[in-house]
């Protein structure tokens, strides 16, 4: 066997990156888990968010909140083993692919508004838990990440075809 070249030729040459190469079903199957993950994970998102955004004002904000952060933490059990997986195939393409690093600046982009969120606006929900509209700034950061979400599955997407 050829030793991998590149920055990350140690984990291409890896049992993991040799395998995800050499199976025939090993990444569609370890793909499938990705995507699973990200559609919990964003449909979660996407939940919350349209409930901020003014969606079934009827639901309190906070257990809303609660029960899909359970499932989207719960996702990343799938999503980041999986992403691992499917990266040391390729490590190499992939950290050389800028689609596959506007991915990932997304997804940073997407948690720092996430907590930016949470350490402002969210910490005032008592005021806008039911019944009333959220404020300005709180639909902001849900159209945000709105955006971003949709751009980051987008970026993923394209991936295949870079």
């Amino acid at each position: 066997m050829q030793a991998a070249a590149g920055p990350l030729g140690w984990l291409e040459a890896s049992s993991l990156g040799v395998t995800m190469r050499g199976s025939l079903w090993m990444y569609p199957i370890v793909e499938i888990f990705h995507i699973v993950g990200f559609a919990i994970l964003v449909g979660s998102v996407i939940m919350f968010d349209l409930r901020v955004l003014g969606l079934s004002k009827e639901v309190p904000v906070t257990a809303m909140g609660r029960h899909l952060l359970r499932w989207s933490l719960l996702s990343l059990l799938l999503i980041i083993p999986a992403g691992v997986m499917m990266f040391s195939a390729h490590p190499n393409d992939f950290i050389s692919n800028k689609i596959f690093l506007l991915k990932l600046t997304l997804i940073v982009c997407a948690g720092v508004n996430a907590l930016s969120f949470h350490a402002g606006v969210y910490r005032g929900v008592v005021g806008w838990n039911t019944g009333v509209s959220a404020p300005a700034a709180a639909k902001c950061h849900a159209g945000l990440s709105l955006v971003l979400w949709i751009a980051i599955i987008s970026c993923g997407r394209l991936l295949a075809y870079t």
